[in-house]
């Protein structure tokens, strides 16, 4: 009978490198409520429209990456490809923004999508992220951006990331720049590929993300954005530099950064990151100002980022960034099958004073069991043999020094505190 492995596109997370992803969520969880944002969990399933509504019909998620299928009902669901459709969608449902005039989330959990495997991008993968609701001002823009900075900086990674930073304006600033570009790419529509061509009609921004070499060529001398911007657009870009100046966070003004999604206006901004090849992206996010409006809740303005998980895990070990091993106090070593009541009672109770506890559910020899002692770097060992159990003692071994004792087994626990 043929093994079942894991399905192409998947993998599974073992025990030798979940305490760097435990290790890492907690430095997600510490930050955020450091900002007073508060996590929110959805589901990993949603209706379809949700995503082609907020995501976009023509983009490349919503066009060919997304897993759905047709419901018993009929209905079309969806397993998640992004998060924030699905934090909006249970904003508006839960009436978040009427409980508070500014709402702080964040999440993490897993997303799927079906495009080719590659470094840091599996087809269910990890993503963590930050939403704002319900303030339309650039120090919003800045704090949003100031928790990317934080979590970067306790990975080890500000230093080994750029943020590039860009507006591309309100509705109609966008309306006026489409048009210009179009006219621009017009005349050499024929020399862009498929994928540009399509995009030329449905969101002709798009193109400014093209990594083909010729493509880019193509767009040198192309006008900018900022040139359409209006007056409280650029006010509010200048702000929002003005602030992460004051943070003393870098930036690089990258008139060519859109990002992917169609929701976007005003801010938008990208890490990236040497560690990742050409798909170099580590955290994105932007202001989506109209997107609660557009799923059918009342106007609110919003902003946020989303990260890969998997590829920011890449990028700290790039950057040398190891994972504190879990640390076990007490190893017991329990020689005599009389004293496994007597070892499981001590242990529970060394357990229940915070002590971290292993014991062998092998019944391995002495020798055996303290290699085991060692290879979990276990602090103590806690022996309890036939003469130990005889005289209602144990020996108290330090691994670190080999220095060890006799104690009885009434005073090991307060020994051991």
């Amino acid at each position: 009978m043929n093994q079942i492995r894991s399905i192409k596109g998947t993998h599974d997370i073992l025990p030798s490198d979940s305490q760097k992803w435990q290790q890492f969520e907690q430095i997600i969880h510490h930050v955020c409520q450091q900002f007073g944002y508060k996590e929110i969990r959805t589901p990993i399933f949603e209706e379809t429209r949700l995503f082609s509504r907020s995501v976009g019909e023509e983009t490349d998620i919503v066009s060919k990456e997304m897993y759905s299928w047709e419901d018993r009902d009929g209905k079309s669901l969806t397993l998640r490809p992004e998060l924030t459709a699905s934090v909006v969608r249970s904003f508006i449902q839960h009436n978040l923004g009427g409980q508070a005039p500014s709402q702080r989330l964040y999440y993490m959990g897993p997303l799927f999508r079906r495009e080719r495997p590659q470094k840091g991008r599996q087809r269910q993968f990890h993503q963590f992220g930050v939403e704002a609701f319900g303030s339309e001002n650039p120090e919003q823009d800045a704090e949003i951006i100031a928790i990317a900075w934080h979590i970067l900086s306790e990975c080890g990674l500000n230093n080994k990331t750029t943020l590039h930073l860009n507006s591309i304006g309100s509705p109609s600033c966008r309306k006026a720049y489409r048009e210009a570009l179009k006219n621009f790419i017009r005349p050499n529509l024929a020399q862009f590929s498929e994928t540009s061509q399509k995009r030329f009609e449905t969101n002709p921004l798009r193109i400014l993300d093209t990594k083909a070499e010729h493509e880019q060529k193509l767009l040198e001398g192309a006008p900018t954005i900022s040139q359409c911007y209006t007056n409280k657009d650029k006010a509010h870009f200048e702000s929002v530099q003005h602030f992460l100046n004051a943070m003393n966070i870098p930036f690089s003004i990258n008139e060519k950064l859109v990002r992917g999604l169609d929701y976007y206006s005003r801010t938008v901004f990208e890490f990236t990151s040497t560690a990742l090849g050409a798909q170099d992206a580590l955290l994105g996010g932007g202001r989506y100002d109209g997107l609660v409006e557009t799923l059918g809740g009342k106007s609110t303005p919003g902003i946020g980022f989303a990260a890969g998980m998997e590829r920011f895990l890449i990028a700290m070990e790039d950057a040398g960034q190891k994972s504190d091993e879990s640390k076990i106090d007490v190893y017991f070593v329990c020689l005599d099958e009389a004293g496994l009541s007597t070892a499981l009672s001590l242990a529970n109770k060394l357990r229940q004073k915070g002590f971290n506890v292993v014991s062998d559910p092998l019944r391995r020899s002495i020798k055996a069991q303290l290699r085991d002692a060692n290879k979990f770097k276990a602090r103590f060992a806690i022996i309890l043999g036939e003469s130990e159990m005889e005289n209602n003692t144990v020996t108290l071994k330090n691994l670190d020094n080999g220095e060890q004792e006799t104690v009885t087994q009434k005073d090991i626990i307060q020994k051991m505190i």
